[in-house]
């Protein structure tokens, strides 16, 4: 796993949203991005980090700050996961992982002590002029968005 530094040009990317309707970063420009890469959806610690994105929407909105998940599972996946916990941001399907690869999130994981590859839980902070303003390598889903928050608080 290979992340993104901080400066970096944020690479684009075009996919479809739980809804069918394309999307790319370039759309986003002129905002703050928060794009978090999480493994799974409706998996217990990727259902509490979107659930607290949930809770947190208006403080972030507030800012001006869009937020993104980005997995690998298919907009019908996203679409019932959106739907299950009312989530109100964009999820983004990357069954082709071209964007998990572009960020640097793909790559070798370990449970109950096999090894695999996967969606590591990163998140980057992407700044108005489609730069990495930062990088979230080690994300405690349960607290996350606070952290965010805490750095845009500076910014």
């Amino acid at each position: 796993m290979s992340l993104l530094s901080i400066g970096a040009k944020a690479p684009d990317f075009s996919t479809f949203d739980q809804n069918g309707k394309r999307v790319s970063l370039q759309d986003f420009l002129g905002k703050k991005v928060v794009l978090f890469f999480y493994p799974k959806d409706n998996t217990p610690g990727c259902t509490k980090e979107a659930c607290t994105f949930r809770d947190k929407i208006l403080l972030f909105e507030e800012r001006n700050v869009v937020v993104i998940g980005v997995s690998i599972d298919s907009i019908k996946s996203h679409k019932s996961f959106v739907d299950k916990h009312q989530l109100p941001f964009t999820l983004l399907s990357d069954t082709d992982k071209d964007i998990v690869e572009a960020y640097g999130v793909w790559g070798e994981k370990t449970l109950y002590g096999k090894k695999y590859l996967g969606t590591n839980r990163v998140t980057y902070l992407i700044d108005e002029s489609g730069n990495i303003a930062s990088v979230f390598p080690k994300v405690k889903p349960e607290t996350h968005p606070e952290e965010i928050l805490a750095v845009l608080e500076k910014m």
